[in-house]
């Protein structure tokens, strides 16, 4: 038998407290992290948890069987009479369901968690699609967590307490579809702040906390299958060839750059040779090529184990690899679809500018492991863990793009990407207690490598006329080639100090400590252009793979031929540092019996250095673009509404910031020619400071009973967002804009339905959240939006934030039985959502509501060796990702596309 002691009055655990089996010899002592551990002999027993001042507790039912290892874990609460005999009975069954909430309940901000049992009920196979349980938690693009409808500016990603660097240039976060489920101990979002947590977030922090060692041996092996009937055995699948290392999530080398970043390429007439051999360098297929799709698969496995020492101490591991191979094909996808507002204000129908639809074929490869050692003395625990993700997206796509508006043609496209991800983590970590367990310093350093390769992007449009297809680049463009890397070290430490004292003749808790971060990115764009000279494009008979054909490629000796030009940029290339130092001091303390008061604050260093150069070529050497220092004060008050303490309200007051990306507080002017948008940094750009307020009334019920409703108000000074730039069309750049409100509200229910006899097995949980957002609107949007208005149409003084949810809902309702059977549905729906700001005569975008009814079942049975058999069903409904554009008085039209259908997965496990 193993679990661990928490202390119900501090976010903490009970070191050195007392485990004894009655009627036995059996019995053993918390050690510093509050975990126990007793080999026990099969059969059913009574367990007393006690510690000195605290009302002891009493574990009926508790069934101990061969080969097996039993976990109760357990919270003591201070006794109002310190050393009177107070014992609470409860069974083992009630026991284990109020312990997944203890945590949430003994925390010192407003929290919600979710275990690794509960994300394993609802099915889900990545920490984004499980993350969707928590109230007030939206994700956009499956990838990027929004808390409480703020975007991925105001969240931050935790990993084992530690910041990491994220994987995509273009967002400030972390995109969570790369964790996997499997490497979990629990998820926690964190919407208040104090003062030992970053300041630099205001929706909420995601913490992902990896698997610890186990207190026994223990292994298991699952195996998953996923089937589409829409996307996979489909013949018409979209793919090209790849390398041969593309099944493990990354490239061989194929699709590296043939020339040498920034290299020189001559003018034709100068070396027409050297242009052409360089030319030859480049693989000469382009063209997306139809085969049969496969299914999504993928496998994992797990162990770990304890080993005990004369000494008393302990080392014990933890390792996992997972593996996962996904296929998308959507047939008839839209997607950046071009509409116009007239340029007759009295017509309310849009032009038409640009459609664009297709098909276009994903394959995702997912492949990670995580291997840790943790090392315990009697008042020290010592751990390392190491975790490595490998992520491999290949894409191709056919689309056929109709313009109207401004230059009237028809484009044909054959397009191929090519996305490689990694992630390398490591946690160096130690904890030391004294020995009445009074003073406990911990400390962390963190090193993470993250790297992004865009790996040959080809993109290859004709123009179509009739049966006839050319190439023209003034209509659609030459053929293309880009490769981007992003490559970014964080190296991330702190040291934490908690002293246990009175103060008001009540317990209290003094924690001090600091921290110091340093980030660097490096940031590089090349790309290539395939001109024809004095080649008819033609004779391509539109076949993308002719262009590249030994026989087309510019011959010096008759002067005509594709070759290829460089369109390096030397401004879309920076390399950029990040330095945070930080120190903090708080103290937790009762102000009454029921008052909980957590007063601190925290001091932040923060700098941005910039090497790169502008266009006007002026060079940036550790040019220091950001130079702040803040101080942020935070409190949080918790109020015990009854004696139980199952009851209470929590208030919190914080300032927090949001501070811009190494691309934003740049010099960088970067062409997208895949969005076809000219991103514009901005050295003056400042960081956001946000007024922070919550207020949550919390009832913890029986077993996993709770109830909660919570209200919150965050109140920002020069939020940070894109904005067009009004004097040229397709360039956006981040502005400090006026100020900004959110307002909102989340209910949450989970409920055993055993109050009707029959429903004794069934749980339902509920949560629902309600926001309101007004952001200002920078000088040149506004003038932008009142020139274009409609005839009869008025502006609003504010807009909703980009990417702010109006409301989210989530509901579920579990079966479960003795006999290990559990059969859930879930539902998660979010609001119509503003996606992208509108530009000019072109009107914002909405993400459409997708209603997400999901199903799963799970069967475990066998002894010694347990199996498990699950079946989930995905989009039941078969409800369709869409986007629109928002005209005013006349029907909206769609900006993007794409319908999933539904899939079925299954999968089998085994532990022994």
């Amino acid at each position: 038998m193993t679990g661990k002691i928490l202390d119900g009055d501090f976010d903490d655990v009970l070191s050195f407290a007392n485990v004894t089996v009655k009627n036995t010899n059996y019995g053993a002592s918390t050690d510093f992290d509050g975990k126990y551990s007793i080999n026990m002999e099969p059969g059913t027993y009574t367990v007393v948890y006690s510690f000195v001042g605290y009302s002891s507790k009493e574990i009926t039912d508790v069934v101990i069987k061969a080969g097996e290892v039993t976990i109760v874990d357990v919270t003591l609460n201070a006794s109002a009479a310190a050393l009177d005999d107070i014992v609470i009975t409860v069974t083992r069954r009630q026991n284990s369901e109020k312990a997944v909430l203890e945590v949430q309940k003994n925390s010192t901000v407003v929290l919600d968690g979710l275990s690794s049992e509960t994300i394993k009920k609802a099915g889900s196979s990545s920490v984004a699609s499980a993350v969707k349980a928590v109230p007030g938690v939206s994700v956009q693009d499956g990838k990027f967590v929004y808390v409480r409808g703020l975007g991925d500016r105001y969240t931050k990603t935790l990993l084992n307490g530690m910041e990491v660097p994220g994987l995509d240039p273009d967002k400030n976060a972390l995109q969570l579809d790369i964790f996997p489920t499997g490497v979990l101990e629990n998820l926690q979002v964190k919407k208040s702040s104090t003062a030992d947590l970053t300041a630099d977030f205001t929706g909420g922090i995601v913490d992902i906390l990896t698997k610890d060692i186990p207190s026994s041996e223990e292994y298991s092996l699952s195996f998953s299958l996923g089937y589409n009937p829409d996307m996979h055995f489909n013949d018409d699948y979209l793919s090209y060839n790849g390398g041969d290392t593309d099944f493990l999530g990354f490239d061989d080398g194929t699709r590296d750059s043939p020339i040498a970043a920034g290299t020189n390429i001559p003018l034709l007439q100068q070396d027409g040779s050297l242009v052409r051999e360089l030319t030859q360098r480049f693989n000469p297929e382009l063209a997306a090529m139809r085969e049969k799709s496969f299914m999504n698969f993928g496998f994992s496995f797990s162990g770990g184990n304890k080993y005990k020492f004369d000494s008393g101490n302990s080392l014990g591991f933890t390792a996992s690899l997972a593996y996962k191979n996904d296929t998308d094909f959507y047939e008839n996808f839209v997607d950046g679809q071009i509409f116009r507002k007239n340029a007759d204000t009295s017509v309310l129908t849009p032009t038409v500018d640009r459609s664009q639809q297709g098909a276009v074929g994903v394959n995702n490869i997912l492949l990670n492991g995580l291997l840790g050692l943790t090392y315990k003395t009697e008042f020290s625990k010592y751990r390392i863990n190491v975790l490595h993700i490998q992520n491999g997206e290949s894409n191709a796509a056919l689309i056929t793009q109709q313009n109207a508006e401004r230059s009237s043609n028809q484009i044909k496209k054959d397009v191929l990407t090519y996305t490689e991800r990694a992630l390398t983590n490591v946690l160096l970590s130690g904890e030391h207690n004294n020995k009445d367990g009074s003073w406990n310093t911990e400390w962390k350093i963190s090193p993470t490598l993250s790297r992004v390769d865009d790996k040959d992007f080809r993109t290859t449009p004709f123009r179509i006329d009739g049966s006839t297809a050319t190439i023209e680049p003034s209509e659609a463009g030459d053929p293309t080639r880009l490769y981007r890397e992003l490559q970014e070290l964080n190296l991330a430490s702190r040291i934490d100090f908690t002293r246990k004292h009175q103060l008001f003749n009540e317990s209290a808790k003094l924690k001090f400590g600091a921290g110091f971060t340093y980030k660097n990115r490096d940031f590089s764009v090349d790309q290539y252009s395939f001109i024809l000279q004095n080649f008819q494009s033609s004779n391509f008979n539109g076949d993308p793979n002719e262009i590249l054909a030994p026989d087309n490629i510019y011959d010096p000796n008759t002067g005509s031929g594709v070759a290829v030009r460089s369109d390096f940029n030397i401004t879309n290339n920076f390399d950029s540092q990040i330095t945070i130092g930080s120190a903090y001091v708080s103290d937790e303390f009762q102000l009454t019996n029921r008052l909980k008061t957590i007063l601190g604050v925290r001091f932040e260093k923060f700098d941005l250095t910039y090497n790169g150069q502008n266009q006007q070529g002026q060079i940036f050497d550790n040019e220091k673009f950001i130079d702040k220092a803040d101080v942020f004060p935070s409190l949080n008050l918790i109020y015990d509404l009854n004696e139980d303490s199952n009851f209470k309200l929590r208030g919190s007051f914080s300032i927090t910031t949001a501070r811009p990306s190494f691309k934003e507080a740049s010099e960088a002017e970067i062409f997208d020619p895949i969005s076809n948008f000219f991103f514009i940094g901005n050295r003056d750009i400042q960081p956001t400071y946000i007024n922070n307020f919550d207020v949550r009334l919390e009832k913890y019920g029986e077993g996993s009973d709770f109830y909660a409703i919570s209200t919150f108000y965050k109140d920002f000074k020069d939020p940070i967002e894109l904005s067009f730039i009004r004097e040229a069309e397709g360039q956006f750049t981040p502005l400090n804009l006026g100020n900004a409100t959110v307002l909102g509200a989340e209910i949450e229910l989970r409920k055993n339905l055993g109050f009707v006899p029959a429903l004794k097995n069934f749980n339902a949980t509920l949560n629902v959240s309600i926001i309101d957002s007004n952001q200002n609107y920078s000088e040149d949007e506004e003038n932008n939006r009142r020139d274009t208005l409609r005839d009869g149409q008025t502006l609003d003084d504010t807009r909703p934030l980009q990417g702010q949810s109006p409301y989210l809902v989530n509901a579920g309702l579990v079966y479960e039985t003795e006999s290990d059977l559990r059969i859930g549905a879930f539902f998660n729906v979010q609001g119509r959502t503003l996606e992208i700001v509108g530009s000019g005569d072109i009107p914002d975008v909405y993400t459409l509501p997708f209603n997400s009814l999901n199903f799963t079942a799970n069967k475990t049975f066998g002894e010694t060796v347990k199996h498990s058999i699950g079946f989930k069903i995905d989009n039941i409904l078969g409800d369709d990702r869409e986007s629109e554009y928002e005209f005013f008085g006349t029907e909206n039209r769609t900006f993007s596309f794409r319908s999933p259908q539904t899939t079925l997965s299954l999968n089998y496990g085994i532990k022994f």
